[in-house]
């Protein structure tokens, strides 16, 4: 999902044309503030998109700047998830330049080339993808148990379940239900998927 924050209607009509253009789904918000409570309210957590997310986020705005919604999302942790790529104007460059170095995707000085700009935003959502895939594979991980772990990094060696039990001290029943366990909770079927997804 193509996010936009611009406070100029115009602005935001002609990104959003340009999306669907490319069949990218998006929605916009003229402020800030109103994409803070869409998308993200203080006590909640974030919903993002399967397809992965991007935020096109103009630099000056009233209220709260492009620049000050980056550092939230930052502080937060977000911009992995949520690639933001700026739109400014002349003046504003150097202030992007300074947003890269603290992890923004891109920048595009206005008026800025349609095609370019659609490109990066693709290539932002497909890196939104890739961090959400790791996120979760990560947090599948964290539900493992120590032991489960210990299974699990031998099985990624291709050892067979009597060597996994030989080595572990434990039976080859217990590595059965240890390996089922793992490959429930890893969301996969074979070792072979589970390597692939570890990799």
């Amino acid at each position: 999902m193509l996010h936009i924050v611009d406070d100029e209607e115009v602005i935001r009509d002609s990104l959003t044309w340009l999306a669907s253009s490319r069949d990218i789904a998006c929605t916009s918000y003229v402020d800030g503030a109103a994409f803070l409570t869409q998308f993200s309210a203080p006590s909640a957590k974030p919903v993002f998109s399967e397809d992965g997310d991007c935020l096109l986020l103009d630099v000056r705005m009233p209220d709260l700047s492009g620049a000050a919604l980056f550092d939230e999302l930052a502080n937060r942790g977000l911009t992995a998830r949520l690639p933001v790529i700026f739109l400014t104007g002349h003046g504003d460059v150097p202030m992007a330049v300074d947003s890269l170095k603290r992890g923004a995707f891109d920048f595009f000085e206005k008026p800025f080339n349609d095609n370019k700009l659609m490109d990066r935003v693709l290539e932002a959502l497909s890196a939104s993808r890739a961090a959400g895939s790791f996120a979760a594979v990560h947090q599948r991980l964290g539900a493992l148990s120590a032991r489960e772990r210990e299974v699990l990094e031998l099985i990624l060696e291709g050892n067979m379940n009597k060597v996994i039990a030989d080595k572990l001290g434990i039976s080859m029943r217990t590595v059965e239900v240890h390996r089922a366990h793992i490959f429930d909770k890893m969301h996969v079927k074979t070792a072979v998927e589970l390597a692939r997804l570890l990799k």
